[in-house]
């Protein structure tokens, strides 16, 4: 395990500059030998810093698609603009909206929909989990799913008002493209995600994103919420939407994020580019440590909850019997430590059926939260 030393943001953030390190590179030669074969490059997002890595290595064929993620590939593919475009081009079905550059075109594109008694969306061009969308209403009443806030802009002035006081925000000053769409209240956000690959556009699973406002955990798979008719219309044209990414060069990990809306219709509203928040529940708890015999009888609630501590919270577990029993295949499993700022956890209830893992949520949270430090 190497770790390459504190760049212009300390050690707490991997910065492009320490990867490109000198000292990492000759520490990593070091490590690898003289051979690269059987290498694979694994990054959770593979943008130009880690291509360059792997040249600097002589590694390029350990990173699949590096030359277009030398190119800034990455970015595309997470770019919730380039995303409309994509879709509209591979027939993906996607809400009613546009891009926009300025903050005249947004407030046309949102007084557009608002104007038709809709609400709208806006959505920074890069973020994710909800957390740089704002849900644009004409009247009260409607809540922020999906999104940290929803605002009332009930006229043509308050509309003009919000899109210039927020364009820095909305723009990331002035960097990067917005989009607008329509806002469909009531709508299941799902997702459907696909491993990429020279060959072919393999399905990882699916699931229901959980949202409160923004997102706080997903039930696995998508089927234990939603109609199979349209389980089955999120894995097609997902596919068909990484089918383009991959005709464009990527390889890797591509969630193509969708909703349900309340008339039963699928549309797609993003995808990411890399190893996901989802990726584990599907390529670890369920391919490794469920098993493939029982992976597809058991239902995955991801989540996270307050804990004094990683060891407190896995002493809790045990003491009380929820932890995960290997031969059963079912119980909670502790996937990551928020760190001590946060205080928390991040948790998999595994349990027969959906009913079951949220009665072992309801048994986790209070109990985690209470453990002893």
């Amino acid at each position: 395990l190497l770790a390459p030393a504190p760049g212009r943001l300390g050690e707490g953030v991997l910065t492009p500059d320490r990867l490109l390190a000198p000292a990492l590179h000759a520490a990593l030669r070091e490590a690898l030998g003289p051979g690269r074969d059987g290498l694979r490059i694994l990054p959770i997002c593979a943008d130009t810093a880690v291509a360059d890595l792997a040249r600097c290595l002589g590694a390029e064929a350990a990173l699949p698609g590096h030359a277009f993620h030398t190119q800034g590939g990455s970015a595309l593919v997470n770019s919730k603009a380039a995303f409309r475009a994509v879709a509209a081009g591979a027939g993906v079905a996607t809400a009613t909206g546009t891009v926009v550059g300025d903050p005249h075109e947004a407030a046309r594109a949102i007084g557009a929909l608002l104007g038709e008694g809709h609400c709208a969306i806006a959505k920074q061009e890069f973020n994710g989990g909800g957390l740089g969308n704002e849900i644009l209403a004409p009247a009260p009443g409607v809540d922020p799913v999906g999104a940290s806030r929803a605002l009332v802009l009930p006229d043509g002035a308050a509309i003009d008002a919000y899109a210039a006081e927020r364009w820095p925000w909305l723009s990331d000053d002035g960097r990067h493209r917005l989009v607008v769409e329509r806002f469909h209240p009531g709508a299941v956000p799902a997702y459907a995600e696909f491993e990429v690959t020279d060959r072919a556009v393999e399905l990882v699973g699916t699931g229901e994103i959980l949202m409160d406002p923004v997102a706080v955990g997903e039930i696995v798979p998508a089927l234990a919420t939603l109609p199979a008719p349209a389980v089955a219309e999120l894995i097609a044209a997902g596919r068909r939407l990484c089918e383009a990414y991959r005709a464009l060069g990527y390889r890797g990990t591509i969630s193509a994020d969708a909703y349900r809306t309340a008339e039963g219709e699928i549309r797609f509203s993003e995808a990411n580019g890399r190893i996901t928040g989802s990726t584990h529940l599907h390529t670890v708890m369920g391919a490794r440590l469920v098993g493939p015999a029982l992976r597809s009888r058991r239902v995955y609630l991801g989540g996270e909850c307050s804990a004094p501590s990683f060891p407190a919270a896995a002493a809790a577990l045990a003491d009380a019997g929820l932890a995960f029993d290997p031969a059963a295949a079912t119980g909670v499993v502790l996937v990551n430590d928020l760190g001590p700022a946060a205080r928390g956890v991040m948790y998999c209830a595994v349990a027969e059926d959906l009913a079951g893992a949220r009665e072992q949520q309801r048994a986790l949270m209070p109990l985690l939260a209470a453990a002893p430090v």
